[in-house]
């Protein structure tokens, strides 16, 4: 098991917990973690853009000139790719770029994020994460004792004093234990726990 310091809103260590190797320890699979931030980018396109070809611009039914005797090309339309105001040849249209993982490849794209964090030194454990009200700059504050700049914060469950105090800091996103993405631990460099946080997430993943 790894052993990583805990530490509580002051930055000072206040003990030590032990992280299951089964989620914390684990070989690092950069193919799954690759394939969670494609997927979760890639479920986010719209995918809606769109353009003519040339059998939807309007016009163009006419030949613009005879087939034969003029010295110019043949040409059958106006609305052809070649011609200004033409269709476009191949042109996007709307699609969905979303595709699945199924849940084995998902929890093991997590479990390598979150063992490389441990073995980058980039994930803090806090003993408990609670504001009695909605204060920025005490959740600021609170980063600046722990010496991070950019933070992942996974919590328990839905605090929406905790949540909206970090709101407004850019570099800073919160989220629960059950809605964690791979993409923005990447994103956002380091990642805290609280020790709550930390144990529902080896229940669901060891």
């Amino acid at each position: 098991m790894a052993t990583v310091t805990v530490k509580n809103m002051d930055g000072k260590e206040v003990g030590t917990i032990d992280l299951s190797d089964a989620v914390f320890g684990v070989e690092v699979n950069e193919h799954l973690v690759h394939m969670a931030v494609v997927n979760q980018l890639a479920n986010k396109r719209q995918g809606t853009q769109k353009a003519k070809t040339r059998s939807e611009v309007s016009g163009g039914g006419r030949k613009p000139w005879r087939q034969k005797g003029t010295g110019h090309a043949r040409q059958g339309s106006t609305r052809a790719p070649q011609w200004t105001g033409g269709g476009m040849v191949f042109a996007p249209v709307p699609r969905d770029y979303s595709f699945k993982m199924n849940k084995k490849e998902k929890a093991g794209a997590l479990k390598s994020v979150l063992s490389d964090k441990v073995n980058e030194n980039q994930l803090v454990v806090l003993d408990e994460l609670k504001l009695d009200e909605i204060k920025t700059k005490r959740f600021a504050e609170i980063m600046s004792n722990l010496g991070v700049d950019k933070a992942y914060v996974i919590l328990s469950e839905k605090d929406d004093v905790v949540t909206a105090s970090a709101k407004n800091i850019p570099t800073v996103k919160t989220t629960q234990a059950g809605a964690i993405s791979v993409y923005d631990a990447l994103k956002y460099g380091t990642v805290i726990l609280t020790k709550d946080s930390a144990k529902k997430i080896e229940e669901a993943y060891a």
